[in-house]
């Protein structure tokens, strides 16, 4: 089973390719729109490039819930996630922290969840 830090290169080389982006820029803290400037469009690519990379299966909507994203009214209302949307969230990713998020669970604050860390975590889940 591959150590956090071998699999945190992995994610940082398949970042470098997927969002065309420095390696020295990527860190675990790292947020995959404000700081590497992904695009919902680059989400699907890198989901493609990590099944790729590690030989996993990553099951559509499982790493980035796209109910969310697109703001399903039962999820969404406002521009915050509803309590409903908190437990869907929670339940699909049960490898993110969510802590601060869910004090103030405002849409524009959602893509600060998706951190380099998260990633890793997620796929060291898978792995063992």
């Amino acid at each position: 089973m591959p150590t956090q830090e071998e699999i945190f290169s992995k994610v940082s080389s398949t970042l470098v390719e997927a969002l065309n982006v420095d390696e020295e820029d990527i860190k675990l803290s790292s947020t995959l729109q404000g700081d590497l400037g992904a695009e919902s469009i680059d989400f699907l690519d890198i989901v493609f490039r990590l099944e790729r990379e590690f030989g996993i299966k990553i099951p559509r909507g499982e790493l980035f819930p796209e109910s969310i994203f697109q703001g399903d009214p039962e999820f969404v209302s406002n521009g915050k996630v509803t309590e409903k949307g908190l437990k869907e969230l929670r339940e699909r990713m049960p490898f993110a922290d969510l802590s601060s998020f869910e004090k103030d669970p405002s849409m524009s604050k959602l893509s600060d969840l998706f951190t380099v860390e998260l990633i890793t975590r997620y796929i060291q889940g898978k792995l063992s």
